[in-house]
């Protein structure tokens, strides 16, 4: 075949995963995968009573009178697209939902909605949905790998744009949409997605992932019952890529993500914070454990970090919890205090406004350092006992999966017992690790519902 001939970045990338089925998914993945979606519930669970979930439910939800699809930690139905788009919603309303150095974005809270809400109407089992997820995961992780760093620096979040793709490819391989459709599904997709990193902080940013899972899944809805879309929309002038990236991207590297899953990368949260947070709070944490800090005698401390967390959760001064997840600050101060930085009731709007957090933040000097990657850390803290340092990178995916699924457990526990209580939080726990073999994912749905 001559270059001429070649597939363009869409047809490749939907050739190459169109025909993926679970056999073909090796072990780690699969049990990676398996993770993913118990992080996910537990994410959208705790996340079921926000604010923001009340308001969709009631804007949304309310007004269909629909009952096809659950509500993940609530009583309500509603139509399948709109339980996506809650359901994604709530899940990323805490951030504290797994994330991807590859997309540079949280890679299951786009598509998991999407596969879960489609698979209880469709009647689909276990296996589909792994299947389907690990489909979609895989199409907007190579997207990222081509486009996720010059999009993400022009201001665009990938959860929501290239989430939007993912969800997509999830849900037209859970349909088995032929060749055409998918790239339907594709171009639909595309020409909608959208999020903006200036939204962080807000409401808006979980927003995001909850619309690229509705839109990714209706896309390929559409695309089943014969809605075109550009077949090239990923490559072609003025299409995706050149809007959001580079209007010259190179394919080679995706020469080099053949024959690899990158689910088996994905990194999951243990503080309910930014990622790009994590690194500095570790480093923090260290201090104060090894060096027994006296906090009130501290005159200053140093963050070095990547140039990139500077535009993502550089918050100077938060006022309200939320805006306490994206400050560098207030995550060291709260390190280097001794607050509990995986607990969600410790990013409050009462906490942000402690005057001895405030005091510790006040401290904290962030400094952009080139020579650091966005997952890596340094913090440097000056006492009257002398100058201390320490350094984290919280970018290297587990290497025990065992160990990574214990940790992972006690988190979801954490997350769901409020709202399952602890018997059903176990019994739904024990569910997913099992999901393969369930008939029917509906039954996985309905233990998730409110108590």
């Amino acid at each position: 075949m001559s270059e001429q001939q070649q597939p363009g970045l869409t047809l490749r990338l939907v050739r190459g995963l169109r025909g993926l089925r679970y056999q073909d998914i090796p072990a780690p993945a699969l049990e990676t995968a398996r993770q993913c979606l118990l992080d996910f519930l537990g994410c959208a669970l705790a996340g079921a009573d926000d604010p923001l979930v009340d308001i969709l439910v009631a804007e949304v939800a309310a007004r269909e009178g629909a009952s096809e699809a659950s509500l993940i930690g609530r009583s309500e139905r509603c139509t399948c697209t709109t339980a996506a788009l809650i359901n994604g919603s709530a899940a990323h309303a805490l951030d504290f939902d797994d994330t991807h150095t590859t997309m540079v974005g949280h890679p299951s809270v786009p598509v998991l909605p999407a596969v879960l809400a489609l698979a209880e109407v469709e009647r689909c089992s276990g296996k589909q949905v792994i299947e389907a997820f690990v489909a979609g995961f895989e199409l907007e992780c190579r997207l990222g790998a081509l486009l996720g760093g010059a999009q993400y620096a022009a201001g665009f979040h990938a959860t929501g744009t290239l989430g939007t793709i993912g969800a997509a490819a999830a849900a037209a391989r859970l349909l088995d949409l032929d060749e055409a459709q998918w790239l339907d599904a594709i171009g639909l997709a595309a020409t909608q997605a959208a999020g903006l990193k200036a939204s962080f902080g807000t409401m808006a940013k979980p927003l995001h992932a909850g619309r690229a899972a509705a839109v990714g899944l209706q896309s390929a809805l559409l695309a089943r019952r014969g809605f075109s879309a550009q077949h090239a929309i990923l490559e072609i002038a003025q299409g995706f890529a050149a809007a959001h990236a580079s209007p010259n991207v190179s394919t080679e590297v995706l020469d080099g993500l053949e024959g690899r899953f990158l689910v088996r990368d994905t990194l999951f949260k243990y503080h309910a914070a930014c990622y790009l947070t994590h690194a500095a709070i570790e480093a923090a944490a260290e201090l104060r454990r090894t060096r027994s800090l006296d906090v009130a005698a501290i005159g200053a401390v140093e963050v070095r970090v990547s140039p990139i967390p500077l535009g993502v959760c550089n918050i100077p001064e938060p006022v309200t919890g939320l805006e306490g997840k994206f400050s560098l600050r207030a995550a060291v101060a709260l390190a280097l205090l001794g607050e509990d930085t995986s607990a969600l009731a410790t990013y409050s709007d009462a906490k942000m406004r402690e005057p001895g957090l405030v005091a510790v933040r006040d401290c904290v000097r962030v400094i952009a350092d080139p020579e650091l990657p966005p997952t890596q850390a340094r913090v440097v803290v000056e006492t009257p006992a002398g100058r201390f340092e320490a350094a984290a990178d919280t970018g290297v995916p587990a290497a025990d999966l065992a160990a990574q699924r214990a940790r992972l457990a006690e988190k979801f526990r954490t997350l769901a017992a409020p709202s399952l209580g602890a018997d059903r939080a176990q019994a739904l726990c024990e569910m997913v690790a099992r999901a393969d073999e369930l008939a029917d994912i509906a039954a996985l749905l309905e233990l998730a519902r409110a108590a």
